[in-house]
Order: C-alpha cells, then structure tokens, then sequence
C-alpha cells in the first residue's frame, strides 16, 4: 500500500445542506454525479460528502485509497487482511462503474479501497477528478 490517502468521505444526513455550507467557506467545483453524494478537489487528494456513508460499514468517516487497476483492490484487501485487518467489504464491481472494497484496521477504522476508472492518479499519487 502506498502511504497516501486518496480520499475523506463524511456521512451527512443532507447533502444539500452540507454541500452550502463547505461552499460558503469558499469550497468550489464540486462533482455531484447523482443526489447522495458530491466529491470536492482538495489538493491532491478529494473531500467527499456522502448520505449513503453509513450503509456501508463506516459510522461517519471513511478514508479512501484508490488503486490504478482493478486488480489491485482484492490485493491490497488482502494484505491488510494478513496483517491483522479485517475485511468489511469485498472488492466487487460497484454501481458507479468502479471496483470497490474496504477493510477495517485493528481498532476498526474503516478504509475503502477502489478503482475508479473517472479519476487519475498520477505518479506521485495524487489524484484528480
């Protein structure tokens, strides 16, 4: 696993809401591809806002690491695995067109592994969406 994070997702109950108040603090150009969640640029890594976040084993946060291939999500599920971590989502295709998986650490932080084929990740792994 590359030391980086890719991306910080939070649950929100509305989205709307959320998504006002980070641009009122100057926040800008945010992707909403559908009406649960919005993905904002943050440097080389992204800043999500999620309604669904909760549904899917994190209770409010999710760190995310994404991978170049799909390949590379069950691998990288299983190296945490080997080392102690536990497996809270499988890698499977994802609705949105990705491959998706998570893991929990051993105090049970939850971190999502995926390819997302709409998002580059550069050499230096940064990301862009």
């Amino acid at each position: 696993m590359e030391q980086r994070i890719s991306l910080i997702t939070l649950g929100v109950h509305d989205l709307a809401r959320e998504r006002a108040f980070y641009e009122a603090l100057g926040w800008a150009d945010a992707q909403q591809p559908d009406d649960e969640v919005c993905f904002f640029q943050a440097g080389g890594m992204a800043f999500g806002l999620w309604t669904r976040l909760g549904g899917h084993g994190a209770p409010g946060i999710e760190i995310a690491h994404n991978v170049r291939t799909p390949d590379e999500v069950a691998a990288l599920l299983a190296d945490a695995e080997a080392v102690g971590g536990s497996i809270v989502r499988p890698a499977e295709v994802a609705e949105w067109g990705g491959t998706s998986g998570a893991f929990a650490d051993p105090e049970g932080y939850v971190w999502e592994v995926a390819h997302n084929p709409g998002w580059t990740i550069a050499a230096d792994g940064s990301i862009a969406i």
